[in-house]
């Protein structure tokens, strides 16, 4: 069992002017919090990405490579990249990049995207959502596992003996899928053999319990029983106190509040904790 923290990096109004901080601020706060989590003993950092005024990050990689320079054991991951609306040989490389930097800590968690904005400004078509994404993670598998790839598809210009480069140091560079509960995705992460990273926000345990049991099935059944890892990612206030803990709850409730193009901004982080299979790790 490994524990962690995530930020989707919401930006937060300044209840003294009204006004929402600075992005350059949000960011430092963000590098920030690194810091200490790796000196803690915490497993994992996550940043969101999201492409709207109600947050600071649109690129997790270039963040996360600050907090390489500034962290070292901690591992360094995106929560989720949007797979959709990005070319996969970029998103190799910038990981890569990343995983060179922190000498061997980076990983890329994929997933659809909870938002529409995205689609709209990368001219990508919301009705291929899933077969994007399908497509788009199979080359990315490619990708991670070969420094010359040839490959072809409907969504992207092809490949010819195109070389991949920089490497990661890691071998393979760890994919995780993120998952936001939905029976088809779970099902997909199981049969590819990824490990999968369930975002549990709210609602039924059972729910929950259901994706992870169809992640497991379909990895059984595709023979990946050895391979798979569940994560989840889900939401906490706390404080070192209950009277501290209950000061949060009005940062915890805006940050809860439905993020759309309209709407002010709010921030908050999030925190979750997961199991990880590392290559050669033997657990």
């Amino acid at each position: 069992m490994e524990l962690g923290i995530i930020s989707l990096s919401d930006i937060q109004t300044d209840p003294a002017t009204g006004k929402p901080f600075p992005y350059g601020q949000r960011l430092d706060e963000i590098i920030s919090y690194a810091t200490p989590a790796d000196r803690r003993g915490l497993d994992v950092f996550a940043l969101g990405e999201h492409h709207t005024l109600e947050f600071a990050v649109s690129s997790p990689a270039v963040v996360l490579a600050a907090i390489a320079s500034r962290t070292s054991h901690i591992r360094l991951t995106s929560g989720v990249t949007v797979l959709p609306v990005l070319d996969p040989v970029r998103v190799y490389q910038d990981f890569a990049t990343v995983d060179l930097i922190s000498h061997g800590r980076a990983e890329i968690t994929v997933g659809r995207s909870a938002f529409t904005e995205p689609f709209g400004i990368f001219g990508a078509d919301l009705r291929d959502y899933d077969a994007l994404f399908s497509e788009k993670l199979g080359l990315l598998l490619q990708l991670r596992d070969n420094d010359h790839v040839t490959w072809s598809g409907e969504f992207r210009p092809p490949l010819e003996h195109a070389p991949i480069t920089p490497r990661a140091q890691q071998e393979p560079l760890p994919v995780w899928v993120g998952v936001g509960g939905s029976p088809e995705s779970a099902e997909r992460a199981g049969r590819l053999g990824l490990p999968m990273v369930l975002g549990y926000i709210g609602g039924p345990l059972d729910h929950a319990r259901r994706a992870v049991d169809i992640y497991r099935a379909a990895g059984d059944r595709a023979g990946h029983s050895g391979k798979l890892c569940v994560g989840i990612s889900t939401h906490f206030y706390a404080g070192a106190t209950p009277e501290d803990a209950r000061k949060v709850f009005p940062y915890y409730h805006e940050y809860l509040r439905p993020k759309t193009a309209g709407s002010s901004l709010a921030r908050r982080s999030r925190a979750g904790g997961r199991c990880r299979r590392r290559p050669g790790a033997g657990r």
